[in-house]
């Protein structure tokens, strides 16, 4: 957990220095690094660890320390391809990790899980080949998307199972991962599709999800659901910013389709699932506050910046909102970290003592589940 905490502030210093921001240099191929270092470094290291810790196997944990050692060296400046090939490997591990999931308890929500992960693993075999950031990113962007996707998936069907809904759902997906095939191609066609696909699979999630019925009932529930929606609508915008700029490989457009996915989409379900993953990664609680929305909201507002400066051309807006961004984040740590202290304080006892209680900790969650 901590290479991956390392992996996350080291992406957002090398973010910062891309967009503009002066800052003491920590090496000079770090700023090439904040892709990897955000998807493969932070996400992928903790995706890995939350399903080494649910399918309680001790060499599935051989794939987050893989790809965590592997953003260290990437954040350490080691010489090429030492960092690639980590995570490269950490990556093949979670095909193997999901692989086993599916010999285990074979569904629709499971297969489009491990297809997140092939996009993963063929993101950063083509990196570790020589391909460019630029090329990579949708296959990158493909990782979380049919990761969250299936894990969605799988708890929709808590509001009833429906074939039409399965099958509308399941050639989306089948779309979208065309889509990425045909761009590397084709990039400005393969996104275009990619695009439309991200369009349908937002519209899915948000009719379908079960955040539309718990967004009504009050405290966590109601958080985790406006998250989720906020989430849903930045994979929309996403969607139609790549029908409209696919094929651009730089500059303010590439950064507004981008970060619409990777920010918008994912890190609102990072938020949204903290109090439920850590717990279940680390032990302990992590109490739900009503100033979580204050990061929440915090995210929202830096993307709302950031692409009118990506889109209006106003670089200084472009560089505060990408400044937001990274202060919404340190501002998610560090509610987090308060909620956990004070719950723990709470549970000591005024004496410092433990204190009798029921465990409250979450039930280890199924193979492949994150709730």
């Amino acid at each position: 957990m901590s290479f991956s905490l390392l992996a996350l502030l080291g992406g957002m210093w090398a973010g910062l220095e891309r967009i503009g921001w002066t800052l003491p240099s920590l090496g000079p191929d770090l700023p090439a690094a904040h892709g990897p270092l955000m998807v493969s470094g932070f996400l992928g290291t903790l995706i890995s660890l939350e399903r080494a810790v649910a399918v309680q196997q001790p060499w599935a944990y051989a794939a987050p320390l893989l790809s965590g050692v592997g953003g260290l060296a990437l954040l350490g400046g080691a010489a090429a391809p030492a960092g690639p090939i980590l995570v490269t490997l950490g990556s093949l591990g979670l095909v193997g990790i999901l692989g086993w999931i599916l010999r285990q308890h074979l569904a629709w929500f499971t297969v489009v899980m491990e297809l997140g992960a092939l996009a993963w693993l063929a993101a950063n075999v083509a990196w570790l080949a020589g391909a460019a950031i630029p090329a990579v990113a949708p296959w990158f962007a493909g990782f979380l998307v049919l990761t969250i996707v299936g894990e969605r998936l799988e708890l929709s069907r808590l509001a009833g199972r429906n074939r039409g809904r399965e099958v509308a759902v399941l050639t989306i997906v089948a779309v979208y991962v065309m889509g990425l095939v045909l761009a590397g191609l084709a990039p400005a066609l393969g996104q275009w599709i990619a695009g439309l696909a991200m369009i349908a699979l937002a519209a899915w999630l948000w009719r379908y999800d079960i955040a539309r019925y718990t967004v009504r009932r009050p405290g966590l529930p109601r958080f985790i659901a406006v998250a989720l929606l906020s989430g849903y609508v930045w994979l929309g915008v996403g969607g139609v910013l790549w029908t409209m700029f696919g094929g651009a490989l730089a500059g303010p457009r590439y950064d507004a389709m981008l970060h619409a996915v990777f920010l918008g989409f994912a890190l609102s379900m990072i938020f949204a699932h903290a109090t439920i993953i850590l717990p279940a990664v680390l032990g302990g609680t992590v109490p739900y506050r009503a100033w979580f929305y204050s990061h929440l909201g915090l995210l929202n507002l830096s993307l709302v910046v950031r692409l009118a400066g990506d889109l209006g051309g106003w670089f200084s807006a472009r560089a505060w909102g990408g400044m937001l961004g990274a202060a919404a984040i340190l501002l998610f740590l560090l509610n987090t970290l308060v909620s956990t202290v004070t719950a723990r304080r709470v549970r000591a006892g005024p004496t410092g003592g433990p204190r009798p209680a029921l465990d409250v900790r979450p039930a280890q969650p199924h193979p492949g589940h994150r709730p």
